[in-house]
């Protein structure tokens, strides 16, 4: 079976050198309430709420200009779903149809898992916790998917081992 949607294998060993440390920033940033200020540096902005993003008082909304910000947490978002999506969807070195049947399991329970959280969010989680909720919700279907098909992958594998 031919899946034209999947990258080549060599594409997953790239993913994880970039989902791990994409990862740990990630954490780092999150534990300091996304507070650290790594990179700062002018870039475009379709919409910005200057009070929001540099705290500068003055309010009002600069729209379709360049500005200076920290994109600390950009480029740490940005590279934790690139590994990711590299990670997720590059084929496995045999991919047959029980991996593409644990593919299409994975990220359907992965898609269930997010959406009963992020209802769960929805009736307890109040005020600006969950904008957090929010945040996190864009890297959980990944998190979820990768989590459970490599899981799934190993104990089927461990458990083949083990029959022979």
């Amino acid at each position: 079976m031919t899946n034209k949607l999947l990258l080549p294998n060599k594409f997953k060993l790239i993913g994880w050198c970039i989902l791990i440390p994409a990862t740990l920033a990630g954490l780092v940033l999150a534990f300091n309430g996304f507070e650290d200020k790594w990179i700062t540096m002018k870039v475009f902005a379709f919409f910005s709420d200057s009070e929001f993003i540099r705290g500068s008082g003055l309010g009002g909304n600069e729209n379709f200009s360049f500005i200076t910000t920290h994109v600390s947490n950009t480029i740490a978002g940005c590279l934790f779903i690139a590994g990711g999506i590299l990670v997720s969807f590059s084929k496995e070195k045999v991919e047959d149809e029980f991996i593409a049947n644990l593919r299409l399991s994975s990220l359907l329970w992965s898609v269930w898992v997010n959406y009963i959280l992020l209802l769960f969010a929805f009736i307890f989680v109040w005020g600006f916790s969950f904008m957090n909720v929010m945040i996190y919700n864009m890297f959980t279907i990944l998190i979820i998917f990768i989590i459970r098909f490599n899981y799934i992958l190993y104990t089927s594998t461990k458990s083949m081992s083990d029959e022979k």
